[in-house]
């Protein structure tokens, strides 16, 4: 049975919600990752479906196992963010489907997490997409230069949104495709998620510790090369300019 299941109940109603499934570059993760230590988030609930990998994930200096896949929140800040310590396939049955209509109910915003592969010359250029009314959210955030497609498990949940109407955004921007991007993640958060939920991050440290990040990530970036359907991606239709 897919379904959200609380472990702390915690006020999520009309939240922002930072999606960081494990995709190129490890960016929305190294995103969610970097929210939760920052803010201190929550855990909330575990996302439970018969298709995810049945696995229990611990953590340095605790005792406590946790779901692979689960919610945290903070409160103060209306922020939510979706954290998965595994790859997901984008085939996994009720996953979209279970996720999407709990955000319906909730009055949640969603800001979905991609990048783009292309090793930036400077600073990772960002664009956005949108369903429902998102558009109203990206602000100055530039549109596609070109078409493309979002795969993976986050291009599954952006197409559950827009079938369903839901208002969301889509941050995708340009990282290493081989190795874990904290530069590429500090844009986003800069540049999209800081503007459109209000919430105020120090993104100093993604750049002082950058070499840690990148060899605690090291591991997963590679699985998740091997494992392309499962890596959230977005793709250009011709040549990136």
């Amino acid at each position: 049975m897919e379904q959200i299941r609380t472990v702390q109940e915690l006020d999520v109603e009309s939240s922002f919600l930072v999606e960081g499934l494990p995709g190129v570059g490890l960016v929305g993760q190294i995103i969610v990752d970097h929210l939760n230590e920052t803010l201190g988030m929550e855990y909330h609930a575990a996302v439970d479906c018969d298709s995810l990998p049945k696995v229990a994930v611990f953590e340095e200096g605790a005792h406590d196992v946790q779901h692979p896949v689960r919610l945290l929140a903070d409160e103060e800040n209306d922020l939510v963010v979706l954290q998965s310590d595994v790859p997901i396939s984008p085939n996994a049955e009720g996953f979209s489907d279970c996720l999407i209509g709990w955000m319906e109910d909730k009055d949640i915003t969603p800001l979905f997490v991609s990048g783009l592969p292309k090793k930036p010359e400077g600073v990772p250029s960002l664009f956005g997409i949108s369903t429902g009314n998102g558009a109203e959210l990206l602000g100055d955030i530039d549109p596609p230069k070109q078409g493309g497609v979002v795969s993976g498990p986050t291009g599954g949940l952006i197409q559950e949104a827009s079938d369903r109407g839901l208002d969301a955004v889509g941050l995708v921007v340009e990282t290493d495709p081989k190795f874990p991007d904290p530069a590429a993640a500090r844009v986003v958060v800069e540049k999209g998620i800081a503007p459109i939920t209000g919430v105020d991050v120090d993104t100093s440290e993604l750049v002082e510790k950058s070499e840690e990040i990148m060899e605690r990530k090291e591991q997963l970036a590679k699985q998740m090369q091997d494992a392309k359907e499962e890596s959230t991606t977005a793709t250009t239709t011709g040549m990136y300019q």
